[in-house]
């Protein structure tokens, strides 16, 4: 199993976990807070971290100057990780209790060597590895009494969603529409997900939605 230890060679960095809760009607402009420069930085840093994993070298985060000052504010992130165009790691965070820079970096490393369901990144693999980052917005209650209401609510290709019921939890983000584009179908896979029935519904059922930006090398590369 690969070991990395990170430095930090950045300025210190304290912030409060909690953040403020944004509608989704302001995912435009959380999104355009992060420039192409940011987004390119992002993806190039989870390449190195992968990189640097597979060669069990320690890596560096680099001092973040002041044309990227938005990575160094508390954000929640996934990092997903494909080969021929087929998941070979996902792994993310729910909370914003870091900087955005330090959740890209701790997720990219997990998403290689840590998803139980795949072996560790390997050398041979590094060339074939697409990145994608989505940044997520805070996670607001979505308030339903029914399965109707709630796949009445649900915003295809917009909303993640986090379901909770009897001591589980999963979540399905946004670009899973993708392969599960009926809201009935991304219900139901996603209540597996979490260990419960596919049909499974209570009284104690609670869901959340957000929603994510979403920075991919192929979306980068025609920015």
């Amino acid at each position: 199993m690969p070991r990395m230890r990170f430095t930090d060679n950045s300025a210190n960095y304290s912030a409060k976990s909690a953040v403020e809760k944004d509608s989704g009607s302001l995912h435009k402009n959380r999104a355009d807070r992060y420039t192409a420069g940011d987004r390119r930085l992002l993806l190039d840093l989870a390449r190195r971290v992968v990189q640097a994993g597979v060669s069990e070298e320690t890596f560096s985060k680099p001092a973040i100057s002041d044309t990227h000052l938005a990575l160094n504010s508390p954000a929640a992130s996934f990092v997903t990780l494909k080969l021929n165009n087929q998941l070979r790691g996902c792994i993310g965070n729910l909370e914003a209790n870091s900087s955005l820079i330090d959740s890209v970096l701790r997720n990219s490393y997990l998403a290689a060597f840590k998803d139980h369901r795949f072996e560790p990144v390997r050398a041979d693999e590094l060339d074939g590895l697409s990145y994608e980052i989505s940044i997520l917005t805070p996670a607001e209650p979505l308030l339903v009494n029914s399965e109707a209401e709630l796949l009445k609510k649900l915003r295809p290709n917009v909303d993640g969603l986090i379901f909770e019921a009897r001591g589980r939890k999963a979540t399905f983000l946004p670009a899973v529409w993708e392969q599960l584009k009926e809201p009935k179908l991304f219900l139901n896979h996603l209540r597996q997900k979490a260990g419960l029935a596919s049909d499974y519904w209570s009284d104690d059922v609670k869901c959340f939605v957000y929603q994510a930006i979403k920075i991919s090398e192929k979306d980068n590369d025609q920015s």
